[in-house]
């Protein structure tokens, strides 16, 4: 993944609750939490998971990467974000910190 260009190693999560709920990735930038969730589905909806995500972490924003074309916001603090655009990740997160 991409981003891990950017990450050290150590500063990369994997997240998982004991009933369920978990996280592709939680990171950290700027003294913020930051979260990314890899699905398949190309309409992929928010789930419980990342409800739980955003509140339990205090996730500053969610990305949800996906294999469609198109980058839109389906909830306040969660975009969803085509594969293709995953390099764009870093500016992602400098748009949500202004």
């Amino acid at each position: 993944m991409l981003v891990l260009c950017v990450l050290q190693s150590s500063e990369a999560y994997f997240w998982a609750t004991q009933s369920g709920a978990e996280l592709d990735l939680l990171f950290f930038s700027g003294g913020q939490r930051f979260g990314v969730e890899c699905k398949f589905n190309e309409a992929p909806k928010v789930t419980k998971s990342m409800h739980s995500a955003l509140a339990d972490l205090d996730l500053r924003h969610l990305w949800v990467i996906y294999p469609g074309a198109t980058r839109y916001p389906a909830h306040e603090k969660i975009t969803m974000l085509p594969l293709d655009g995953i390099g764009d990740l870093a500016a992602e997160v400098g748009r949500v910190m202004r």
